[in-house]
């Protein structure tokens, strides 16, 4: 293994070549796919170091019996001088134990490659336009959405990480009915800085105090010439001027969390473009739009229902379970036909599509896929297109329902959470569960000092290492990869966890799934707090012996690289990795 060629990698070149080998004498045929094979660690560490399913995902189309395959492998790895041992477990499953000095090379790989351990170029350099936040512009930012960014805004990170270009965007929803209702709950305020008592702000309008200052921006202005005209006078200008107040504080909200957007793309421009309209034409001319009447809504009857003609789209044909319309019987666009030609213009310059949509949003999945699969597909190659649902969080304050934020109206901001707690505790906890998984934020156990808090035990474990290093330096003692063959099998065993880093990035990077990076991250923290611990009760164990110089230097080389493996995974969840607590 070369020194900047990271294990994993090194052991996937090594099955091929093997593979490659059988293929040559005739063993196995030719050009069967490999995509479905992988070498990861067993599920039992006692099994072994490294497993592959090889013989398993090759033996049915190669017409062979899955042992008698893994048994030409094994013949084949067994020459390799890493391997101790290659053994097959139940049908076909190989498992190898690999050499003390394959991990120590390992380990010198973490500090060759430093901050790019891990780097991938799995993407190919290929185009990933990844939408999120996207919040409706009609106020602040609110724990509501702070989880969908923090998963898109990471997943942005992990993507470029693994070779991709990548499109961060925010889909501005400026041309619908709340935006009416935002510039008409802005005109109350902007009465009320003219000095008019405006009362209570009427139900069905924003009550936050929030757009005060837009009011009175728009006083200053303008004076009192929109207090008593006409709506028809002060609609646009108003609903402009808001849409604009409230994505720059949009803007600033999702700064406090480290979230910055290369694109903002807006609803309404894509209207006035008649992109809709060119999606409606190209649709109908492939025939997957037409005129026709939905079925009555369940529970209503001929006398409270009207059926009318509406053009609808064949989702239908795509998996869906009705056909949808694209526009309401008043000739405007449903959210569905905007929907549809905002993704067929991103789809024209992006190789992939990535939404984060709240789990609210569960029921358009289908037909808005079905839309992109219909519009790309037809073109000759279709754009793949993945929604991640995002569940909502619950704030609680040891354990109880978090009280509402009078600034917001009906919600606890964003930016008020952030100042609490801090930017890194709320994105390393919005990543420490599944996105789909419901989640609790409690403002008390997420800045709790202690194990069970795992934004805390990563952080703290950097700090540990950290401080390790300056005790040893104010010592005379530095880290060193002189003598790393000193290190015993239960530093071996923290070089292992750490190696897989490599192929979890590309994994999680292929299923989407930036949180993997926070669980990977916890258990690497926990393995290295572990080894630690070890060292309270064993003084010969501890990272400074000051006895033995050599000792002390491989396992400070050795403390030094996982840091440094904590800070390339924080990084990518766009954590700071403090050095002190």
């Amino acid at each position: 293994m070369s020194q900047t060629q990271t294990l994993y990698a090194a052991f996937t070149g090594h099955l091929n070549a093997a593979l490659d080998a059988l293929e040559a004498a005739g063993t196995l045929p030719s050009g069967l796919n490999r995509a479905a094979i992988t070498v990861e660690p067993p599920r039992d560490p006692a099994h072994g170091d490294l497993s592959t399913n090889a013989a398993m995902v090759l033996a049915k189309p190669a017409g062979m019996n899955p042992r008698a395959l893994a048994e030409a492998l094994v013949a084949e790895l067994a020459k390799l001088p890493q391997v101790t041992s290659a053994e097959i477990a139940g049908p076909g499953f190989i498992n190898l134990r690999v050499a003390a000095d394959a991990w120590l090379d390992e380990l010198r790989a973490f500090a060759a490659l430093g901050s790019d351990y891990g780097r991938s170029a799995m993407g190919g350099g290929s185009t990933v336009n990844i939408e999120y936040v996207s919040t409706n512009p009609t106020g602040p930012m609110h724990m509501g959405h702070c989880r969908g960014a923090v998963v898109g805004d990471a997943l942005a990170s992990l993507l470029e990480f693994a070779g991709h270009k990548v499109i961060r965007e925010y889909y501005v929803n400026d041309a619908g009915g709340q935006v009416d209702v935002l510039a008409r709950s802005v005109h109350i305020r902007y009465r009320e800085a003219l000095g008019e008592a405006v009362g209570e702000i009427p139900e069905g309008l924003y009550p936050g105090d929030y757009l005060v200052p837009v009011g009175e921006a728009l006083a200053k202005e303008f004076g009192d010439k929109y207090a008593k005209a006409p709506e028809s006078d002060w609609l646009v200008l108003f609903r402009q001027r808001a849409v604009a107040a409230m994505l720059t504080m949009i803007r600033a909200d999702l700064a406090l969390l480290g979230v910055e957007h290369d694109l903002f793309s807006s609803e309404a421009e894509l209207q006035a473009k008649g992109k809709p309209a060119e999606a409606e034409k190209w649709l109908r001319a492939h025939d997957l739009v037409y005129d026709g009447v939905l079925e009555a809504p369940k529970g209503k009857t001929l006398e409270d229902w009207e059926p009318v003609e509406l053009p609808l789209f064949r989702s239908t044909k795509f998996g869906d379970d009705q056909d949808r319309p694209i526009r309401k019987s008043d000739g405007s666009w449903t959210y569905f036909g905007a929907d549809l030609a905002y993704h067929y213009q991103k789809a024209e310059t992006a190789d992939a599509l990535v939404d984060i949509w709240g789990a609210d949003h569960a029921g358009t999945v289908k037909r808005i896929k079905a839309a992109v699969a219909a519009m790309t597909g037809a073109k000759g190659k279709e754009t793949p297109f993945e929604v991640k649902l995002v569940q909502m969080v619950q704030l609680l304050r040891n354990g109880e329902p978090v009280k509402m934020s009078k600034r917001s109206g009906n919600f606890v901001t964003l930016a008020d959470v952030v100042s609490e707690v801090g930017k890194d505790v709320v994105r390393f906890t919005m990543l420490t569960r599944k996105p789909e998984a419901q989640m609790d934020f409690d403002f008390a156990k997420v800045v709790e000092a202690s194990k069970d808090n795992p934004v805390f035990y990563v952080q703290y474990a950097n700090a540990r290492i950290c401080s390790t290093i300056r005790k040893a330096a104010a010592e005379g003692l530095a880290p060193s990869g002189e003598a790393l063959e000193l290190l015993g099998e239960e530093e071996l065993e923290l070089i292992k966890i750490a190696a897989q880093f490599p192929r979890l990035v590309e994994a999680a990077a292929a299923a989407r799934e930036p949180h993997r990076i926070a669980f990977f991250l916890h258990d690497l923290a926990a393995a290295f707090h572990s080894y630690w611990n070890v060292g309270n009760d064993r003084p010969e164990k501890r990272f400074i012996v000051a006895q033995n110089g050599n000792l002390t230097g491989a396992r400070l080389f050795l403390a030094a690289q996982i840091g440094q493996l904590l800070r390339n995974g924080l990084a990518l969840l766009g954590v700071e990795a403090v050095e002190e607590m």
